[in-house]
């Protein structure tokens, strides 16, 4: 059983027609057996997409009300959320200075080390992280995490 983790980047193309969607939405029509984890913060991170989207003009009310129903639903049912305290938020400064992240960035790595932690102590396999950002996903390589990048599958 495979796990992923999504940054708000990767989790927005399954919502928004953009570079990479296809791929998304094939990963998690792929097996029941996967596991997807977020950072608690990338439901306000994506609502925040969807809103930035719509008053831009790159997506109509409709559009955005679709994308931010269906985000809320699957963001409950489908996502384990990794909750951000005090012990995630010093290694998401940690992260930040080592790599200079932006912070929202520091803290998507922080989770998904932790998520990644936790399977691993429990005999599972680790964690693909999945973003769109190449900066972060330098980092999280230099960290240890397997990367995938939708922007890589037009």
């Amino acid at each position: 059983m495979a796990g992923y983790f999504f940054d708000s980047s990767a989790t927005v193309k399954r919502y928004v027609l953009e570079t990479g969607t296809t791929w998304v939405i094939n990963l998690f029509r792929s097996s029941n057996q996967d596991s997807f984890y977020c950072a608690r913060i990338t439901l306000a991170e994506v609502i925040s997409a969807f809103s930035r989207r719509l008053k831009n003009g790159n997506l109509s009310p409709n559009q955005t009300k679709k994308a931010k129903t269906r985000f809320r639903r699957i963001f409950q049912r489908k996502f384990f959320k990794i909750e951000i305290d005090a012990p995630l938020m010093e290694k998401a400064a940690d992260l930040a200075e080592k790599y200079a992240l932006r912070g929202y960035d520091a803290v998507q790595l922080a989770a998904a080390i932790t998520a990644n932690d936790a399977r691993k102590s429990i005999g599972a396999t680790g964690l693909i992280f999945i973003s769109a950002d190449n900066e972060l996903n330098k980092s999280a390589t230099a960290e240890g995490l397997a990367v995938e990048n939708p922007n890589n599958y037009p």
